[in-house]
């Protein structure tokens, strides 16, 4: 009896980790914002990158999976390194410091439609429609309701906080291209690739990095807990075993159906516990951005569902994205 419902009770399991992915996720944008009251967008990103990368490289070498011969690609791990890591990761901490935590969640729900933008531009095998076509004019236009790039009270800070989180987020949309062209074809494990992505993104960041001042974040003692666990070990790391293991067993259409919790949570921990003022149009504008990637991506066809870009791409890290 026991033997006849396991897969059942994997399944059971896999809703389980399904939902703290979503709310891990979720909670990144409360401990990155935390983070940068007391130390530097770049300081965050390292033990952010750093801590993430100390499971995944532990779960790698107990499974055998990086091998010598991969070195020949080093080239293609230092592109992604920068796309999907140490740019990515900075992008993100810098718009969250700029930005209220709420709002860089809300923007981050775009990131499925500017990955389908550059597949679409680039890669030219995601398919164009009228249904896509309308997702992303209820997206962009929630986007374009949360910036308000024509109200003359928009500050410059604000402005940029906006930018960097477009460019954390282009980052993302550029390294699904550049995993599908160049990574793919190569059949290394999907774990080994994020091993090398962090890795090298780790090296880079803990070399350029100014340090001074980092002493700071345990000054707060839940603060550096938040950082180098919340965010860091668990948030980006363990995260990225999470993902893989609900793709194993629900899909990667289902996996990335994760992608739509994170900015709820985010408005939620930034109202709730750092006191955010949350807009009713700010809502509405999120509402917009979820229901245009609903809609964009119910507008694929079957058989581009299973082989185009989900929001999460299985070719590499998908703690990319948070």
């Amino acid at each position: 009896m026991v033997f006849t419902n396991w897969p059942a009770t994997m399944k059971n399991n896999a809703y389980i980790v399904f939902g703290f992915l979503a709310l891990v996720w979720g909670m990144t944008f409360l401990f990155n914002k935390t983070a940068s009251t007391l130390i530097t967008p770049t300081q965050i990103a390292t033990v952010r990158v750093f801590m993430g990368f100390l499971p995944v490289l532990a779960v790698a070498v107990i499974g055998r999976k990086l091998k010598w011969r991969h070195l020949r690609y080093a080239h293609h791990f230092i592109a992604m390194s920068v796309l999907a890591g140490s740019l990515y990761y900075f992008s993100f901490a810098k718009g969250i410091q700029l930005l209220p935590s709420s709002l860089a969640g809300m923007l981050s729900g775009a990131i499925p439609m500017i990955s389908f933008v550059t597949a679409a531009i680039f890669l030219r095998d995601e398919p164009i429609n009228r249904r896509s076509m309308l997702g992303l004019m209820f997206g962009f236009a929630g986007v374009a309701m949360i910036a308000r790039p024509w109200d003359a009270s928009i500050s410059a800070h604000d402005l940029a906080g906006f930018g960097y989180v477009g460019l954390g987020s282009l980052c993302v949309g550029l390294s699904f291209v550049y995993a599908r062209k160049f990574l793919s074809p190569l059949g290394i494990s999907p774990l080994a690739l994020c091993t090398y992505q962090l890795g090298i993104a780790s090296l880079t960041l803990l070399v350029t990095t100014d340090f001074t001042g980092a002493t700071a974040i345990f000054d707060n003692g839940w603060i550096a807990l938040g950082l180098f666990f919340g965010l860091g070990l668990f948030g980006t790391g363990i995260a990225y075993l999470c993902y893989y293991y609900v793709v194993e067993k629900l899909g990667a259409v289902k996996a990335a159906s994760a992608t739509y919790i994170p900015p709820i949570i985010a408005v939620l921990t930034g109202s709730l516990i750092l006191g955010e003022t949350v807009r009713l149009l700010d809502l509405v504008a999120m509402a917009a951005i979820m229901t245009g990637v609903v809609v964009m991506q119910s507008g694929r066809p079957r058989k581009a569902n299973r082989n185009s870009i989900p929001s999460r791409s299985p070719e590499l890290c998908p703690a990319t994205n948070r």
